[in-house]
């Protein structure tokens, strides 16, 4: 299928070929769910922790004596029935993450381009290329109505553009190899440039 190419300013540049096989699927929410899930369980810190009954501060003396005073037969302060006392099976230091067949990770990222495709928020740019300056270059993209945007580069990304998109709000800027499903879903409209479809292209097939 074919897709006009802009530049920067706003003119025209061309087209571009965009393979059926990554551009033109008609898009599955449970895969999308699934490598989003993924990313997000591997991205969490799991640095979660609470004291168990070892390691309150409390005497281990037994507060009571154990009968005559009609009371429950207890021991320590730590036990978890009482208030700071040590909780029983609460969280503790862990890793969230877990695997995901790589076929299904691809397919993740094959699905969300062409979710962008059909929904109109993607856009092909000839190149990111910007001298540096973020009052230029925010001023070209509010002339394109770009508000929440990822823009993803070639296996590089330009210097002078990733310096001028530093101070932008709602902008992102991304290599080919840092494309995923969770930043391309997250924002308004997905840019890719020539080379950045070339290089997911070869890296999709």
């Amino acid at each position: 299928m074919k897709l006009d190419v802009i530049k920067l300013d706003g003119g025209k540049a061309g087209s571009v070929d965009l393979g059926e096989d990554i551009f033109g699927l008609e898009p599955r929410a449970d895969i999308l769910h699934r490598v989003v899930r993924w990313q997000r369980n591997k991205a969490q810190q799991g640095t979660h922790k609470v004291k168990t009954r070892s390691e309150t501060s409390y005497s281990t003396k037994k507060i009571y004596r154990q009968k005559g005073t009609g009371g429950a037969r207890h021991g320590d302060r730590n036990a978890p029935i009482f208030r700071k006392g040590g909780i029983y099976k609460g969280p503790t230091p862990r890793s969230h993450a877990h695997d995901l067949p790589k076929k299904v990770r691809q397919l993740g990222l094959k699905h969300a381009l062409s979710a962008k495709l059909k929904a109109g928020e993607l856009v092909i740019i000839e190149a990111a290329d910007a001298a540096g300056k973020t009052k230029e270059l925010a001023k070209q993209i509010k002339d394109l109505g770009w508000k929440r945007a990822l823009v993803i580069d070639g296996a590089s990304v330009n210097e002078g553009f990733a310096k001028a998109a530093a101070n932008i709000e709602n902008l992102d800027v991304l290599p080919s190899m840092g494309a995923n499903v969770y930043d391309i879903l997250k924002r308004d409209t997905l840019v890719l440039t020539k080379a950045g479809v070339e290089a997911l292209e070869a890296r999709l097939k």
